[in-house]
């Protein structure tokens, strides 16, 4: 998956991407922004790392992180959200997961939810890509992160 099929995409449908991350701290942003030219088609990203991030720059919920912890599809979704709304995106990407080395027994090493946020609602996946070194679930979930932003311009 190449980053320049994603910016290309947003291009053809007229939408700026905004990536929300944590785990990967900026590597899909960066990703994007490695290509020329991409200033027309990304507008942001937001590294929120810390659960006060979170909820600072993408409003997700003190409840929402207690409830369900910051590696869950219901945090996805809110990074995703929060990102659309805190920025010129018409579509965003959110990545919140483990990248290792530990995680526990519910939630495991390699453990990555995912968001996709467009002005007419939000979805989320988790993805188990195991146990397989923090260097490789990171750029798995780069990976990952890209297609999904291309599946949700192309569909």
């Amino acid at each position: 998956m190449q980053a320049s099929e994603v910016l290309q995409a947003a291009r053809d449908r007229g939408v700026m991407i905004a990536t929300a991350e944590s785990c990967t701290g900026g590597l899909i942003a960066g990703a994007l922004t490695e290509v020329p030219g991409s200033s027309d088609a990304f507008d942001r990203g937001f590294v929120t790392y810390s659960n006060a991030a979170k909820q600072q720059m993408l409003g997700v919920t003190a409840d929402t992180l207690a409830e369900f912890g910051a590696v869950s599809e219901e945090v996805a979704a809110q990074m995703a959200a929060g990102a659309l709304r805190n920025s010129d995106a018409g579509i965003a990407v959110s990545v919140t997961g483990i990248a290792g080395p530990g995680g526990s027994e519910h939630k495991p090493e390699g453990r990555v939810c995912f968001g996709i946020a467009q002005p007419y609602g939000t979805r989320t996946e988790t993805v188990e890509f195991g146990a397989i070194g923090r260097h490789n679930v990171r750029a798995a979930t780069v990976q990952h992160a890209l297609q999904l932003l291309l599946d949700a311009l192309k569909g």
